[in-house]
Parts: C-alpha cells; sequence; structure tokens
C-alpha cells in the first residue's frame, strides 16, 4: 500500500493542528497569551487552583512542557503560585487578576478562529465526534 499524505490522518490532523496554532497565535497574541498558556488558562478557569499534576494530567503534556509554561505564565503574570495546604512539596497554581479579566475577550477570539475553522461543514457535531473518537483510541492505546 503506498503512503498518500491527502489521504493520511496523522498527516492531515497535524497539518490541520498546525494552521490552527498559527490562527490562534495571532487572535491571543495581541491579549498577551499564546496557544500553550491558552490551554492551561482554559483549564484554570473551568477550575482555578489546580496543581501543576493535575494540569499535565488534565492537557495530557510532559511534566517538563508545563512546568515551563507555568514559568512563562508566571512571569507573564496570569498565575501564581501557592503553597498546596497539604502536601508540602505541591504548590497550587492560580488565576490572577490579569488573567481573569482577560477570559472573555481570549474565549471570543478562540471561537471566532474555531467559526473559521469549522465553516462549510454541515455536519459539525458528527465532525468533533469523530475527532473524538480518535483522540479516545490513542488515549486508550496509552492506557494499556
Amino acid at each position: 500500500m503506498t503512503f498518500e499524505k491527502t489521504k493520511s490522518a496523522g498527516f492531515l490532523a497535524n497539518h490541520m493542528a498546525r494552521l490552527f496554532a498559527s490562527e490562534l497565535l495571532a487572535v491571543l497574541k495581541p491579549l498577551g497569551i499564546a496557544p500553550a498558556q491558552f490551554m492551561t488558562l482554559l483549564e484554570l478557569w473551568e477550575e482555578n487552583a489546580l496543581t501543576q499534576k493535575q494540569l499535565v494530567e488534565r492537557l495530557d503534556v510532559e511534566q517538563a512542557t508545563m512546568a515551563n509554561t507555568l514559568r512563562r505564565m508566571e512571569r507573564d503574570g496570569l498565575v501564581m503560585r501557592r503553597s498546596h495546604p497539604k502536601d508540602r512539596r505541591a504548590q497550587i497554581i492560580c488565576l490572577t487578576v490579569k488573567a481573569m479579566q482577560i477570559e472573555q475577550a481570549a474565549k471570543q477570539a478562540a471561537g471566532r478562529v474555531n467559526d473559521k475553522a469549522l465553516a462549510g461543514i454541515e455536519d459539525v457535531p458528527a465532525f468533533l465526534e469523530l475527532v473524538s473518537q480518535v483522540i479516545a483510541n490513542f488515549q486508550n492505546d496509552a492506557d494499556r
């Protein structure tokens, strides 16, 4: 069987992800955040005061990647660290006022990118279900 990139789910998903990241970077940059920071903020906007370990698990990223992202976010005044009340080794990551103030603008900007990407797709829920299934396939395989 010959490999054709236009029929490769991996190639197409990677290409789509790079386009999403580029568009997202363009709309988030005026707000002072990057796409990786936005992912982290989304989790914290849903539930403020999480540990780094919880963020790693929820976002399915490497520990070192999250550590670097949080370091930049702290430098940029988006998060602050607090001592964990029950675990001396852990710290709680909390949103700053600055991060809370940009929530709506960031979500609206990301929504515009999403709308652009999904324009012309007749059955958006079916498309999203298929993408979710592909993600689940990889996650289920990783759990074994």
